[in-house]
């Protein structure tokens, strides 16, 4: 996905979004298994899943005083929306053309009540999406550590996920986002890092980049 600027239309320069219409992996899936797909679905709905993770990054990006790392939050964020596509193709193609029985034995027939099968945002346990999920601090150290713990969240549930998986055409994507988790605490980790250089180093816990440069010294928390 990328920005595409288009022809000048009355006097300005119109942008508008392009979107690739292939997944950032392939999911190719033979055999449904809806008993599965309600695992797996919490990484689309649930407290550390894809969902959550786009909507903070894209969030916290607004009040990042640093662009490099709102650049970061922005590509992080948007590559968390293409993960939720994958993830929403694994449940799609484990519950598509469940016979009744299937349904019933695996399962499925409380969400199928409730949803058929299409895709709804939920956790495994069945509790539904929650902007609560997420934090927007408005603090550059307090955000990129929330960050942080929710890349290592999110790599923990992969692993739940692999151990319990036993078909190697749904472990196959499944791989490579764990892989993804892994490669964004990375970055993330980079990031906090170039904060805290730009910070008095013995204060950075007690000082707000994105609100004290404002406000003036004298708000700035005593300790």
């Amino acid at each position: 996905m990328d920005l595409g600027r288009q022809p000048m239309a009355m006097g300005r320069s119109l942008i508008m979004w392009t979107y690739e219409r292939r997944l950032q992996y392939p999911v190719k899936i033979t055999t449904p298994n809806p008993k599965m797909a309600q695992l797996i679905i919490s990484q689309f709905g649930g407290p550390d899943g894809e969902l959550a993770a786009s909507m903070r990054y894209l969030s916290q990006r607004y009040s990042m005083p640093y662009k490099e790392v709102a650049g970061l939050l922005t590509d992080i964020g948007t590559e968390e929306l293409a993960h939720m596509e994958i993830v929403s193709a694994i449940v799609y193609q484990l519950t598509k053309n469940l016979s009744l029985e299937q349904i019933k034995t695996g399962g499925f027939d409380a969400y199928y009540i409730d949803h058929t099968t299409g895709l709804w945002p939920q956790a495994a346990g069945g509790v539904p999406f929650n902007s609560c999920f997420f934090q927007s601090k408005g603090d550059a150290i307090t955000d990129l550590h929330e960050d942080l713990a929710a890349e290592q969240k999110a790599r923990t549930t992969y692993d739940n996920i692999l151990r319990v998986v036993t078909d190697p055409e749904v472990a196959d994507p499944i791989k490579f986002l764990r892989e993804r988790e892994v490669i964004h605490y990375q970055r993330f980790g980079e990031a906090l890092t170039r904060v805290k250089e730009r910070l008095d180093s013995k204060n950075f816990y007690a000082m707000n980049p994105e609100l004290d440069k404002i406000m003036g010294k004298e708000l700035q928390p005593q300790i």
